[in-house]
């Protein structure tokens, strides 16, 4: 790549260090805490420093179960200038998960904090670590999990066979800053620095490795698309071991000087009080989000005039909500950007100056530097503007591979370097790409192939729908039906029959669904994507489907 960034993670940081020693990096307005770029690189120095003294070394795996606390931030640094590859876990596993990731991964190292919701993080590491609670601090050994050394707790609270974070700092003090700039020599930004788990709504998770080159470069360009600059202050309510978070929120916030301002766990109400409390010039977040948002019932009692972008993405973005993001919350130059893990993450992105039309029908254009094509998903031939393919992408994005799954990775990259995304998509003739959906997710109902976007963007524009997810439930006679699960907006009520008959005459009627159910809300995973293969299982059950299932599956 002609204009490539070569830093390496730590390289980034203390690089923007530099230039903008005394600008906002990390502020939690909540907890009162506020680090310049100068402090805050100073502060991953001494807890990289740290945890050389502990004995992670490169190449180690180094876990962290967490929300978007502070430690997450500077782990992610600290890991990266001692060569160690973090490894994220989705804050809403349970045990079994927690135990798969662990061994999956090799994890010298496990950081957690107390829980997350309905789940204590230190009373499932001692049910998957019996071993733990009589093991001395620092010297743990576990024949299941042999390369397991150290867990240590985020908080200040003492648990048994842990050590305490704070304790990690203390250890830098007892190693030269020498050792640690000739550790930093050894470092090249081609290496794996990041393991990401594929968010696993269907089958085993698969840990997606990453570089340094990978994702700053990925980051720099996202934070080019919304014209970031060392001015802009960034609210980052997305989970941090998600992409979403620590590439298209942290990194692109340190690659052009930009202030992060997390938020620990989501919340609308805490969001919009983040925004108004440090005049945040950008918000990420997927479109659940944002609707929970502008739906909150105190929505316009705050300030959010100081809002200019950020990234709409996770998940398809309606296009209604995309228009009121933009007319509701001020975030006239609000982008959505559009990629999967494999790709570190994003493959397109439209720009702030893209005309309005563009910016809601369409999830933009290649990154700078990244090839886009679209194939077709039976013969592999490149399609013309206009026809429908599976989007395939090639550069510097794409990831190295799995980790421990050769097979895996060979069927996900192609001879020729190009990553099958196995989302299906249209590119019209100025590059622009339209998510049609997902290669699996196609509905085929008697022999007509049926796309649950274009179904959901019509449903989208009824004045009662809040939000929708179609997908296909089996059917013995057609093979597959459409169903919708719809919420529904506050305080209002409507019938199966209102939607049917909102839709007939509008689309095609095999596309008119066959099943409604109005819901609460949606299985999600922690990223914010909706488990629609959740849904269709719970549909199964309720409309006694199993037949049509087994007819279908056998």
């Amino acid at each position: 790549m002609s204009d490539a960034l070569q830093f390496t993670v730590g390289g980034l940081l203390e690089d923007t260090a530099r230039r903008f020693p005394h600008n906002d990096a990390l502020v939690y307005p909540d907890r009162d805490l506020r680090l310049s770029y100068r402090q805050f690189d100073q502060l991953t120095d001494r807890v990289a420093k740290g945890l050389f003294r502990l004995g992670v070394r490169k190449g180690d795996h180094v876990s962290i179960w967490a929300t978007n606390v502070p430690e997450w931030v500077i782990l992610q640094f600290a890991t990266a200038k001692i060569g160690a590859v973090l490894v994220t876990i989705n804050t809403n596993y349970k045990s079994a998960e927690l135990d798969y990731v662990l061994k999956q991964s090799d994890s010298t190292t496990l950081f957690l904090v107390q829980g997350f919701k309905d789940t204590d993080y230190v009373d499932t590491v001692y049910s998957v670590l019996p071993e733990l609670k009589k093991a001395e601090a620092g010297d743990f050994h576990c024949e299941k999990l042999p390369f397991l050394k150290n867990v240590i707790f985020l908080g200040k609270e003492h648990h048994e066979g842990m050590l305490n974070y704070q304790q990690i700092e203390k250890l830098g003090e007892e190693v030269c800053d020498e050792v640690l700039k000739e550790l930093k020599k050894d470092l090249h930004p081609d290496e794996v620095i990041n393991m990401q788990y594929t968010s696993g709504t269907t089958g085993f998770p698969k840990g997606v490795m990453l570089t340094h080159y990978n994702i700053v470069n990925n980051a720099y360009n996202i934070g080019k698309c919304m014209e970031f600059s060392e001015k802009d202050r960034l609210c980052i309510p997305v989970p941090f071991f998600h992409c979403f978070g620590c590439v298209l929120g942290v990194l692109a916030c340190v690659t052009h000087g930009a202030t992060m301002v997390p938020v620990e766990t989501f919340e609308p109400e805490s969001v919009l009080k983040t925004v108004e409390a440090e005049k945040c010039t950008a918000l990420h977040g997927v479109p659940t989000m944002f609707i929970a948002e502008l739906e909150h019932p105190n929505f316009k009692q705050y300030d959010l005039s100081s809002l200019r972008t950020g990234i709409m993405a996770g998940s398809p973005c309606p296009i209604e909500v995309m228009k009121q993001v933009i007319s509701d919350m001020n975030c006239s130059e609000i982008t959505i950007a559009y990629g999967q893990t494999e790709a570190s993450p994003v493959i397109t992105q439209t720009r702030t100056q893209d005309p309005i039309e563009r910016r809601v029908a369409s999830v933009g254009q290649a990154l700078p530097e990244v090839e886009v094509k679209i194939v077709d998903i039976d013969s592999g031939a490149e399609q013309p503007a206009g026809e429908q393919g599976e989007l395939c992408t090639r550069g510097y994005l794409v990831m190295k591979g799995y980790y421990k799954l050769p097979e895996e990775t060979a069927l996900a990259i192609d001879g020729d370097g190009w990553l099958h995304t196995g989302d299906l998509a249209v590119m019209d003739g100025n590059g622009y790409c339209h998510i049609t959906g997902r290669i699996k997710n196609m509905i085929i109902r008697g022999g007509e192939n049926i796309y649950p976007r274009e179904i959901e963007e019509f449903l989208y524009t009824h004045p009662k729908v809040s939000d929708v997810q179609v997908f296909g439930v089996p059917d013995e006679k057609f093979g597959e039906r459409v169903m919708a699960a719809i919420k529904l907006r506050e305080g209002v009520e409507c019938s199966s029959e209102e939607i049917r008959d909102f839709c007939h005459d509008k689309i095609a009627n095999y596309k008119i669904p066959h099943y409604v159910k109005f819901v609460d809300g949606y299985p999600m995973t922690a990223s914010g994507k909706i488990r629609v293969f959740r849904l269709r299982e719970m549909a199964i059950e309720e409309y006694g489907l199993e037949a049509a299932e087994a007819v279908a599956t056998a």
